[in-house]
């Protein structure tokens, strides 16, 4: 584990302090969540830029076009 001088502004200090009381964690397990939910959500987005640069879209209109005509089942209409 590692150790992290971080200057935070005070209003901004202030309220991670509410949020992380109102979630009923420490400050410090609030920011490293923090931390975890941006490097997740960059993770995620680089994984899904990469998958679609290998995407083949005609392969893909093909498959769809595949697809038979069934009814609807009860309970899955559109809205």
């Amino acid at each position: 584990m590692s150790q992290f001088a971080l200057r935070i502004p005070d209003s901004l200090t202030a309220y991670a302090k509410e949020l992380a009381r109102e979630d009923n964690v420490s400050l410090n397990q609030f920011i490293v969540l923090a931390l975890a939910e941006k490097v997740s959500a960059l993770k995620t987005e680089t994984f899904f830029r990469e998958r679609a640069e290998r995407a083949n879209p005609e392969k893909a209109l093909n498959i769809l076009n595949s697809v038979t005509k069934t009814p609807t089942i009860a309970g899955d209409e559109l809205a």
